[in-house]
């Protein structure tokens, strides 16, 4: 019997039964609601049979779990999979196919946000509420929000100095004061966006020779803080600069409400050619120490170590907290056929490969910044060698250079990427993420047009993650459905994070709405809709279906 097999039909079928209690709740909640005045106890009694009949009907398709069953099973790449990780609803045909719809908004070199150092605090609010506005525009759902591009912070800190590419000057606070990521991440749930905080674990310095404020952590620690051409580096065998990344990213798990903590490509920096980095005074102390792992070996362990500790930290302090990487897009030069590169395994010390066969993170946004047809970095040759090692089964999310349309390619380029991303979702090729930000806030080469018509026409919630939780919230209680508005309430104090607004259409159920977890009334046309709850990891309950004349 293989334990992760059982494991996997053990969460489908406690879903399954997890939303037939709901709907259970649901039924007798109605028939509770109806007054003894318009129906006799008879008729009351009838209705419960029937919804008796109907509930034992659904019961005797459950299965028991065999102790035969085979792996195979649930390795093929058909729906199968997608029903027992809960990509899609298997208890109702009202569903809509989950996708992350991300987008990076980079606040080093003032890149996306905020447009300049030392803006008005009401600029830099004006300006991170436009790129909201427009992500919900464009049906965008999640937010990968740069805090920590150099060893700074652009939230209130008390292990780190204020970010110069906010205020203008290291260590010096907004004014008038304001915590930036606690208003991103409020303005963002109030718009269904997922807030992912992004952080750069060793840069110190970007470029330029401003002096680092006291409590910087090239500051407290110089004996660890190199110059490696333009940039300056902390050194990631030292354990005080471990300390100092995990403490900082534990803190904003801690003190804030966010939904994902992402680290992108830069481990080890980039190798410029003729200039070792200068770590060799850290790895003879390990030698002389005992330790018997060779150079590139030790740099590996080290990173790997890292993502390791903060994974487990982020799971022992707040479970549902997503934690996602975003590597170079090549793992080794032929490791995908054909395929020519930087080597991230010898040059950044970076064993992607190795984390996610571990499972050590939830999901892998590897960044394909190539065009599809390039034999030797070809967009879907790199994505199923992803695809194909990935045994835990986590999600994978590309990563596309939405920057490349601005002089080197035709946005169609971009739409086919998408389109094989979603050809290979049995896979789970279940979203993309785009760099960056600037390209949609500044609507260039009408990008704009092309993803509210052809791309993202309709809202999509992020993919669930069942290995997290797969226990849906409880199901709403509709109070009105006449006069063109519905209205509900809550069933529960259940973990609500918004409301999924389904309509039936001719050809099918479609998702038209989701709307935060405060408002809970819509003004519709005549049609039936469907209204569920979501919680804070996109499971949904079971709907209520209402017709509105």
């Amino acid at each position: 019997m293989n334990w992760n097999s059982i494991q996997q039909q053990n969460r489908f079928w406690s879903m399954k039964i997890k939303r037939l209690k709901s709907l259970t709740r649901s039924v007798h909640s109605q028939i509770q609601r109806i007054r003894i005045g318009k129906i006799t106890r008879f008729q009351r009694y009838l209705a419960l049979c029937c919804c008796c009949v109907f509930l034992g009907l659904t019961l005797i398709q459950f299965p028991v779990l065999s102790t035969s069953v085979n792996i195979a099973t649930f390795r093929q790449e058909s729906s199968e999979n997608l029903l027992a990780q809960g990509i899609v609803n298997p208890a109702s045909a009202i569903s809509h196919q989950r996708e992350f719809r991300g987008v990076w908004v980079a606040t080093v070199a003032n890149i996306d946000w905020p447009s300049k150092s030392n803006l008005s605090v009401d600029q830099q609010k004006f300006e991170l509420i436009a790129i909201l506005n427009r992500m919900q525009e464009l049906n965008l759902n999640a937010l990968i929000l740069q805090v920590r591009p150099n060893g700074d912070a652009l939230y209130s800190s008390s292990l780190e100095p204020w970010s110069a590419w906010l205020t203008g000057s290291q260590g010096t606070p907004p004014n008038p004061y304001y915590d930036p990521l606690q208003f991103a991440i409020e303005e963002a749930h109030k718009r269904n966006i997922e807030l992912h905080a992004w952080f750069n674990p060793y840069r110190a310095r970007l470029r330029g020779n401003a002096p680092f404020a006291p409590n910087h952590m090239a500051s407290k620690f110089p004996q660890y803080t190199y110059q490696y051409g333009d940039l300056v580096w902390m050194e990631p065998g030292a354990r005080e600069v471990q300390d100092q990344t995990f403490n900082v990213i534990m803190d904003v798990v801690q003190r804030y409400d966010v939904d994902g903590i992402h680290l992108d490509d830069y481990f080890y920096p980039y190798p410029k050619e003729g200039i070792p980095f200068p770590d060799s005074q850290t790895y003879n102390s390990y030698r002389a120490a005992g330790g018997t792992l060779g150079l590139k070996d030790w740099r590996r362990q080290n990173v790997n170590l890292m993502i390791k500790r903060i994974h487990d930290g982020i799971k022992a302090t707040k479970p549902y907290v997503k934690f996602g990487i975003s590597p170079f897009g090549i793992y080794r030069p032929g490791a995908a056929p054909g395929t020519v590169g930087l080597d991230q395994y010898d040059s950044l010390y970076a064993d992607v490969k190795l984390w996610i066969e571990q499972g050590w993170m939830d999901y892998l946004s590897p960044q394909l910044y190539w065009k599809i047809d390039p034999p030797q970095q070809s967009y879907p040759v790199l994505l199923d060698w992803w695809l194909q090692h990935n045994p835990q089964r986590r999600h994978i999310y590309t990563g596309n250079s939405l920057y490349r349309i601005e002089n080197e390619w035709p946005i169609s380029e971009l739409q086919r990427q998408i389109a094989i991303s979603r050809q290979k979702y049995p896979q789970l090729s279940l979203g993309n993420i785009f760099f960056s930000m600037k390209i949609f806030r500044d609507n260039r080469q009408g990008v704009n047009e092309i993803f509210k018509s052809a791309v993202y026409p309709t809202p999509a919630l992020v993919p669930p993650m069942p290995w997290l939780d797969n226990q849906p919230p409880e199901t709403p209680t509709i109070i009105q459905s006449n006069s063109g508005i519905i209205s509900w309430s809550p069933s529960s104090a259940s973990d609500i994070r918004s409301w999924s607004i389904y309509q039936q259409f001719s050809n099918g159920w479609q998702l038209v709405k989701v709307v935060d977890q405060a408002t809970t009334s819509v003004r519709v046309q005549p049609g039936n809709y469907a209204i569920r709850a979501v919680d804070r990891l996109g499971n949904e309950s079971v709907e209520q279906v209402v017709s509105v004349s």
